[in-house]
């Protein structure tokens, strides 16, 4: 089954959720908000995707950090922030069969799509 993390009332979730809905394609929705994801699961993304890539440097929750603290980000720090404050993941996050990955890109969610059918 596919595997989608965010926040139900981020656009681009609605958007991705109504994309897979209209496919009539099941999906397990996890909205950060209601359970955060733990260091295990982030450090599982990490093995196929860097940290810079998860982490949404355009939403607010990025822009509410202090500059120092961006400015002197490492991975272990984008780790405990993504635990703290989940909305500095990209989204969608999506998994499926052990694959990872983060946008809204309907050409990837086509070719899940056809596999889970």
């Amino acid at each position: 089954m596919i595997r989608i993390y965010g926040i139900r009332n981020c656009d681009t979730i609605k958007k991705t959720l109504a994309w897979f809905a209209d496919q009539q394609v099941d999906i397990e929705f996890i909205d950060y908000k209601k359970t955060p994801p733990d260091e295990a699961l982030v450090r599982t993304w990490l093995t196929q995707l860097d940290w810079e890539q998860l982490v949404n440097k355009r939403g607010t929750s990025w822009r509410k950090l202090p500059q120092e603290q961006r400015d002197a980000l490492t991975e272990a720090g984008a780790i405990e922030q993504m635990i703290t404050n989940p909305s500095l993941i990209k989204r969608p996050l999506v998994e499926y069969q052990g694959a990872v990955s983060v946008g809204f890109d309907e050409a990837h969610f086509a070719r899940l799509a056809a596999q889970v059918r």
